[in-house]
């Protein structure tokens, strides 16, 4: 099978936990200088690399994607855009996001696969326009035209459209199915920590004078592993949307469960909250609270009992997780 992006936090993963389970896996990275860092990430879960191929592929090229998928029973579409900093350009990521996505269905179809995972996100719900108290479902949609959308908000809504435009112009819509992760947190296989581990890293840290009311639908990486081969294996997943994540939990709560069950590395987190009111207050002033207000105070609600009916039980205890995603941090000397 093929898995795209498995240099990345969730890619690296999924590409462990398909190893683990004897599938033989084709993994792509943007450049073939990271097939050591790879490897060792892949061993660093307790995998055997045996079965893992490795290939250059672009989200901007056609190059290298038809050969890909090339008998391939299964392709999981896992890869996003690569932005080091704050993309001058919306463009900068939405167009990658959307152009590999197509590139990546193209090939798999073509290649005749059985059933493509794309990884779209919690964006693509997250922003609908609904009611407050509305749960959020898989029937839900992002505008991507809506009014103050971010630019990887938007990203992966396009990118997950294209995805189902492209079954559908060829009748093939029970060839796909759709993971939308929230935070996505756990044990690091790199000292990568990557977007949601590192507002975790950040907390621990002392990064933040004071931790604000930033809230998040963390969930564990295992559940997005195993919720990625349910949604490949499994025939009532054809043609569908599946949303794994926990309602938002804030960083001041994160804290808290810092402090409490992991003490000694806990010394540098603030020790003072920032209040609902004051966090937005704070936001004007700080160009990263600024960027993120839509999560300040956030009070959504999502449906879990796809995402349970999906992987076969309870997602994990968003406590455990952020426990866990601590002494990762602080074993690969993150904190």
């Amino acid at each position: 099978m093929l898995v795209t992006g498995v240099s990345g936090f969730i890619g690296g993963h999924i590409a462990a936990g398909l190893l683990q389970r004897g599938y033989a896996v084709r993994g792509s990275v943007r450049s073939s200088g990271r097939v050591g860092e790879v490897r060792a990430a892949v061993a660093a879960a307790g995998a055997d690399d045996a079965l893992l191929e490795i290939r250059e592929l672009d989200l901007r090229s056609d190059a290298g994607w038809a050969a890909a998928a090339a008998d391939c029973r299964f392709v999981l579409h896992v890869a996003s855009p690569f932005v080091t900093a704050k993309p001058k350009s919306p463009d900068d990521l939405i167009r990658p996001a959307v152009d590999g996505t197509a590139r990546a269905l193209g090939a798999a179809l073509e290649a005749g696969v059985e059933r493509v995972v794309v990884t779209s996100s919690l964006a693509a719900v997250q922003h609908a326009p609904v009611r407050k108290g509305h749960v959020l479902t898989a029937s839900d949609w992002t505008d991507p035209d809506r009014r103050g959308l971010g630019a990887y908000a938007r990203s992966k809504v396009l990118a997950e459209r294209t995805a189902w435009d492209v079954v559908d112009q060829r009748h093939s819509r029970d060839r796909l199915a759709a993971v939308l992760p929230g935070a996505v947190i756990g044990p690091l296989l790199t000292r990568d920590p990557g977007t949601s581990v590192g507002a975790i890293q950040q907390v621990m840290s002392g990064a933040l004078p004071m931790v604000p009311d930033l809230r998040m639908p963390w969930v564990h990486v295992q559940d997005i592993v195993d919720a990625h081969i349910a949604a490949m294996t499994s025939k009532s997943a054809a043609g569908t949307r599946s949303i794994i994540a926990t309602d938002p939990t804030s960083l001041i709560d994160v804290a808290a469960v810092l402090r409490e069950r992991l003490p000694e590395a806990s010394t540098k987190i603030p020790g003072r909250s920032l209040s609902t009111w004051l966090t937005w207050v704070a936001s004007a002033f700080e160009p990263q609270l600024r960027d993120n207000r839509w999560l300040i105070g956030a009070d959504q609600h999502f449906d879990h009992g796809t995402a349970e009916k999906l992987i076969g039980r309870p997602l994990r205890s968003v406590a455990d997780t952020i426990e866990e995603t601590g002494r990762s941090l602080v074993e690969h000397g993150l904190v």
